[in-house]
């Protein structure tokens, strides 16, 4: 799907009602949705999942990469599909892109779903280690030192690997083996988001702090928001989505026990009932 920067990888499910349009962080792509699509779709309700540029099979224009670039890529879609209303479902960093659309497109948007995420600062929020190492600017030139090195980064991706999957039961962590960390090793390897990774994580502080303007803002917004939260997620705790909480004039918060910080992929099937329990009064 052409944008002025780039073409999208997209897919599309066909189904009724406004899409859920899904969208993830970074260091992965859409394949964080593998699970809950087939679900959703048989539901009969329409999904569409994309690489924002940068990542995954979508084009790498190689700079441009910003929190409102990937707003306007969401943008691109909805229009090229000719969705008049989407829910966008944000995990991570796409969360915050998620509510950015919602905020600048409120006649577009039917709802906003959000998993696991952040927007603005909060008492509770910590990011990990990777991602902190990386949106540091005092540290920039070590971490771009370990970018160019693939070994040296792979050092820093299995350690934050570890931290991620040793909240999990055995089970989720025989699935995060096999299936996440081969998804965003593959996303660095395979697909080249390194540097797309690296420009978005440089502006991450900035982001939250512009995030933090907003809030009046997003008090006001007449937007339904459903959380949807992993409650073993080591960074981005609970606590995190109950803050978010607070600035929604319209919000139901779902906590799944034994969900880490990708509950689409830990709980998928609880996550889909908490989409489209919520998402009737859209249809």
């Amino acid at each position: 799907m052409p944008t002025a920067a780039g073409e999208l990888y997209v897919r599309d499910y066909a189904g009724n009602g406004p899409a859920f349009v899904m969208l993830h962080g970074f260091p992965d792509n859409l394949g964080i949705f593998d699970k809950i699509v087939p679900l959703v779709a048989e539901s009969g309700r329409r999904v569409v999942v994309f690489d924002f540029l940068g990542f995954g099979d979508s084009d790498k224009p190689g700079a441009g990469y910003s929190f409102d670039q990937q707003a306007g890529d969401v943008l691109a879609v909805a229009d090229a599909l000719h969705l008049d209303r989407i829910i966008p479902v944000g995990h991570d960093a796409g969360g915050a892109v998620a509510v950015n659309f919602a905020l600048s497109h409120p006649e577009r948007t039917a709802e906003v779903a959000l998993l696991n995420c952040f927007y603005g600062n909060s008492p509770s929020l910590r990011f990990p280690e990777l991602i902190l190492f990386f949106a540091t600017p005092e540290l920039s030139a070590l971490s771009q030192h370990f970018l160019r090195s693939p070994a040296r980064f792979e050092q820093i991706v299995e350690f934050q690997n570890a931290v991620f999957r040793e909240i999990l039961g055995t089970e989720e962590q025989i699935d995060y083996d096999e299936f996440l960390a081969r998804l965003i090793e593959e996303n660095f390897s395979r697909q080249g988001s390194g540097p797309a990774f690296a420009h978005m994580t440089a502006q991450l502080l900035s982001e939250v702090a512009r995030e933090d303007q907003k809030m009046a803002e997003l008090e006001a917004l007449d937007v339904p928001f459903r959380l949807i939260w992993g409650a073993e997620d080591p960074y981005l705790s609970p606590a995190v989505a109950e803050e978010i909480a607070k600035h929604l004039r319209n919000a139901t918060l779902t906590v799944l026990a034994g969900g880490g910080h990708w509950p689409q992929l830990d709980r998928p099937a609880e996550v889909t009932r908490a989409l489209l329990s919520d998402a009737e009064s859209s249809k």
